[in-house]
């Protein structure tokens, strides 16, 4: 398909993008959770890992890296400040020393409790039903695997 210059040109307005729509929508999103989280003494981040050990149990670092596409640098700092609150610990495997397994504590556990209310209202907050939620929830994975895919070849 040809394109005039006009047509590459409105492809460059900011409002076309849906990368910056999907940016925008993760600032609401984090603001949304900001005071629910700040109830918690989380920060979204660290609710993702509690999140993924409250689901899963005890993961390697490795692992809960790859749950939630993070890199050990940044999830190394995360798991430290967890770890100091009393909610999760870590301790090395003794089979392989380079291998950190992180589990929740009793107190990293019972916060489970008190963080049910969070989706509720954040479903809430969004306006839309469970299977809106659902479908725009499948949308965004397809377009996430679409985006890998892409971002791998040469």
């Amino acid at each position: 398909m040809d394109r005039t210059a006009a047509d590459a040109a409105d492809l460059l307005k900011l409002d076309l993008q849906v990368c910056f729509s999907l940016h925008a929508t993760a600032r609401a999103f984090d603001a949304a959770y900001r005071p629910l989280l700040r109830e918690l003494g989380l920060t979204y981040p660290q609710y993702l890992v509690m999140l993924a050990l409250w689901e899963r149990g005890a993961l390697t670092v490795k692992e809960l890296g790859r749950a939630l596409r993070l890199d050990s640098g940044t999830l190394s700092p995360l798991l430290k400040r967890l770890e100091a609150a009393g909610l999760v610990r870590r301790a090395r495997d003794p089979r392989d020393e380079r291998s950190v397994t992180v589990a929740p504590t009793d107190a990293g556990a019972a916060l489970r409790e008190r963080a049910g209310a969070v989706p509720h209202r954040i479903m809430e907050a969004t306006g839309l039903g469970a299977a809106e939620l659902i479908e725009l929830r499948r949308t965004l994975d397809d377009l996430t695997a679409a985006l890998d895919t892409a971002a791998r070849r040469p």
